[in-house]
């Protein structure tokens, strides 16, 4: 009776400890993938109007983006804008990406990701 416990114990803490390092490894792939998407004049595009660490050419209609973890600690408000900016300030310059599908639902999360890292 102890040994099946034992067992089903050792495999939670198999999968606990592959998730923990999982997640680190995982959250800098989604930000590598966003860094892409960010800089991809076909996609993301955020170097038109910003100066992003890293970025070539940049605009400079909209505001550097720096220290935007402290800027923004609530992630869902950087979804929001990069969703449609327009309800938030509807006389923004930013295009609504996720509202004319743009970017999905997953690039907005891994530009997100990316974003967090400046």
């Amino acid at each position: 009776m102890i040994a099946p416990f034992l067992r089903k114990s050792a495999l939670v803490l198999a999968l606990l400890a592959g998730a923990a390092f999982a997640g680190p490894a995982s959250a800098q792939s989604a930000a590598s993938e966003g860094q892409k998407l960010a800089f991809d004049r076909g996609k993301g595009n955020c170097l038109t109007c910003h100066v992003i660490k890293g970025g070539e050419y940049p605009g400079t209609i909209g505001p550097e983006l720096t220290d935007i973890k402290n800027k923004y600690p609530n992630r869902d408000e950087l979804v929001a804008i990069l969703n449609d900016e327009t309800k938030r300030n509807p006389l923004t310059m930013m295009p609504p990406f996720g509202r004319n599908r743009i970017l999905t639902e997953n690039e907005i999360n891994a530009i997100v990701d990316f974003l967090q890292t400046l």
